[in-house]
């Protein structure tokens, strides 16, 4: 963006006032207003002479398009022919869950006679997870003696793509069902690993360093020592986007049930694709960047996080009920993410688990949500909570395991516990 010098008003006021006085002085024969006016015949001389000659160019970009939760970026405000210029000034406008530095969102700099150009930079944190707009604001430019001003010149604002926080799960549990090729979690079958699986006698074929010593002195046989397959699992996160209960305060304030299920999936997601399982993402009630095939790596996971950044809060209020057509490969565990608040979503839940697909619900309903200053709010809000106490009831009645997220180690118990009945045997209709 450009723009032309123009005069101030601090100019203008000088210019007139000092020449209607200087007028008046010479009709009325009066010496002493003449020097009385005098200085603001020179200021307004000097801020003419020292007018600026091309007009400045202007523009404002953010340096990264995308951070994580509580991490900040730069909005760099570059001008071009500033020449002549000797002060300058960038205010950015507020948003929601932006914080500045400084806090106010104003940077100024003086210019040197000299310069061609000015850069100013303001620093921007993102203080929760989503897409909004950063870098809207103005700046503005003046000449020395205050007599021309440039601007001030908008810029339109560029969107900030903010991925949840990182690293607040980890699971010590292995996945109940692996059926890949290579990874860390205990299989089924017998195969190269680090897991003792059992000791049987020596055959052709076993390698030397199996051989288990003091169980062939002990027997006068060689036997070698046998090992668990190593595989990786494919987990599937379903979110519930169709509700939001609670208040949002961002990072390190208070947590609605979108930002524990949102924080939640990038968390775990994160988690299962560093140690090298594969990982898809569903979001009910989005209508569009509602889907992420299952996948593996570094890219993909930045393709999840994406999908999560862009979950809009009761975009669809009707939460998918097709969930029992849902494509769930054999194996594959299913953790839903959801405060449980919409028949739709315990119905589909209880679909999978028909069909056999091991299902976890995660409860990501925040523990306070206060309306205390509203009573009729806050009845309604108890009957609401009986009815979720009935559909949390049903789906544990099911065989569904319903878990409170609580971060790190949130899902080991019912890992463990789901590895163990896979293992046993069971009668199926």
């Amino acid at each position: 963006m450009s723009s032309a010098w123009r005069p101030t008003h601090a100019l203008v006021r000088a210019a007139l006032l000092s020449a209607g006085v200087a007028l008046a002085a010479l009709l009325l024969g009066r010496p002493d207003a003449l020097v009385l006016v005098a200085p603001l015949g020179a200021h307004a001389a000097l801020a003419v002479v020292r007018r600026p000659g091309s007009a400045p160019r202007f523009r404002s970009t953010p340096l990264r398009d995308a951070v994580r939760e509580g991490e900040a970026t730069v909005v760099r405000t570059r001008m071009q022919d500033v020449a002549g210029a000797e002060h300058a000034v960038v205010a950015l406008a507020p948003h929601p869950f932006a914080a500045f530095e400084p806090r106010h969102g104003v940077v100024a700099a003086h210019l040197p006679g000299d310069r061609t150009e000015a850069v100013l930079d303001v620093a921007v944190g993102s203080l929760r997870w989503g897409r909004r707009p950063v870098g809207d604001g103005v700046a503005a430019l003046t000449s020395p003696w205050a007599g021309y001003r440039c601007g001030p010149v908008a810029f339109a604002p560029t969107t900030l793509t903010t991925l949840p926080v990182p690293g607040r799960f980890d699971s010590m549990a292995p996945a109940p069902h692996p059926i890949g090729i290579v990874g860390v979690n205990p299989a089924r079958r017998a195969g190269e690993g680090s897991e003792l699986a059992s000791i049987r006698p020596f055959a052709t074929g076993d390698r030397p360093r199996r051989v288990q010593w003091r169980v062939s002195l002990r027997t006068g046989a060689l036997h070698v020592t046998t090992t668990v397959a190593e595989e990786d699992s494919s987990v599937l996160l379903l979110l519930d986007s169709g509700v939001e209960i609670g208040r949002s305060e961002g990072l390190g304030g208070a947590a609605s049930s979108l930002d524990v299920a949102v924080r939640a999936a990038g968390a775990v997601a994160e988690h299962y694709l560093h140690q090298g399982d594969r990982v898809g993402l569903r979001v009910l009630g989005a209508t569009r960047h509602n889907a992420v095939p299952t996948g593996a790596g570094r890219r993909h996971l930045r393709r999840v996080l994406d999908t999560l950044a862009r979950v809009v809060p009761g975009e669809n209020p009707h939460v998918d009920a097709g969930l029992s057509r849902l494509h769930v490969p054999a194996g594959t565990v299913v953790l839903v993410f959801s405060p449980m608040l919409a028949e739709q979503a315990a119905a589909g839940t209880l679909a999978l688990s028909r069909r056999g697909v091991t299902v976890v619900v995660v409860d990501c309903l925040p523990e306070l949500v206060d309306f205390a200053d509203d009573p009729r709010m806050q009845l309604a809000w108890r009957l609401r909570r009986l009815e979720r106490e009935h559909v949390l009831e049903r789906v544990g009645r099911a065989g569904v395991p319903v878990v409170r997220w609580r971060g790190p180690g949130t899902l080991d118990e019912v890992l463990r516990r789901l590895g163990r009945r896979a293992a046993q045997p069971s009668v199926r209709r």
